[in-house]
């Protein structure tokens, strides 16, 4: 009976080898070794040299590299700012700047260029729309009682702006809680205003004019509102 339970349990011992053996497989050697997802696959690192020797650099662009990780990459690149103007006007823009930080004289400059082209193509188009949204109240109603009698007496008003040689802050000041800018404008123009008949009452069609103006910008500091409004506006006689 002891022999007989030896050979028994022998024989199960066979049988739990050899099923799993079928069930996990064996290694003779030549497989390769295990996929550890911690060490890197020779196999694939030539694989991404190769992709790499294919690659083109874009003017320009550059590639992420250690020296991303230093300190100065998190240094936030700021241009110099420009030196404001010495006497009343750099006076008046540090005051403006103690109410409104954000406030830039050159970026003012170019928004007023751009105003001073929209309105002047606006007037002479009649837009009492768009001038409603550039002008202050007092401003806009000198405006459009001009284009009401310009309309009424069947008059047309033939405007062309060929070009601005010079836009800059002439006055810059505080007035409570109102910013307050003016800038001189001198630019070269078309000019001329025709009758019903198109018969030339004032200007001239085919001449290039200088013209200097003087107009003053303002905006409350306290509106979110970023935009400015004409105020007022003068010419040099």
């Amino acid at each position: 009976m002891q022999f007989f339970d030896i050979v028994l349990f022998a024989l199960i011992a066979i049988f739990l080898v050899l099923r799993l053996r079928g069930v996990l497989g064996s290694r003779d050697g030549h497989e390769g070794g295990y996929n550890d997802r911690f060490k890197s696959d020779p196999a694939k690192g030539e694989k991404a040299q190769n992709q790499s020797d294919n690659v083109i650099d874009l003017p320009g662009a550059r590639t992420a590299d250690v020296d991303m990780l230093s300190d100065s990459a998190f240094e936030q690149k700021v241009k110099p700012e420009e030196p404001l103007p010495e006497g009343p006007v750099g006076d008046g823009i540090r005051a403006i700047r103690e109410f409104d930080p954000q406030f830039n004289p050159k970026e003012f400059v170019g928004g007023a260029s751009m105003a001073f082209e929209m309105i002047l193509n606006a007037y002479a188009d009649g837009d009492t729309k768009i001038l409603k949204n550039l002008l202050s109240p007092e401003v806009f109603a000198g405006f459009e009682q001009a284009i009401a009698k310009r309309n009424a007496e069947g008059q047309t008003l033939q405007e062309t702006l060929v070009g601005i040689s010079k836009c800059e802050i002439v006055e810059a000041y505080m007035d409570g809680r109102d910013a307050n800018v003016t800038v001189k404008i001198v630019s070269e123009q078309i000019s001329a205003l025709m009758d019903s008949d198109g018969s030339v009452i004032e200007g001239d069609p085919a001449k290039v004019v200088d013209t200097t103006d003087f107009w003053t910008f303002a905006r409350s500091t306290k509106s979110r509102n970023p935009n400015w409004t004409l105020v007022g506006t003068g010419t040099l006689d």
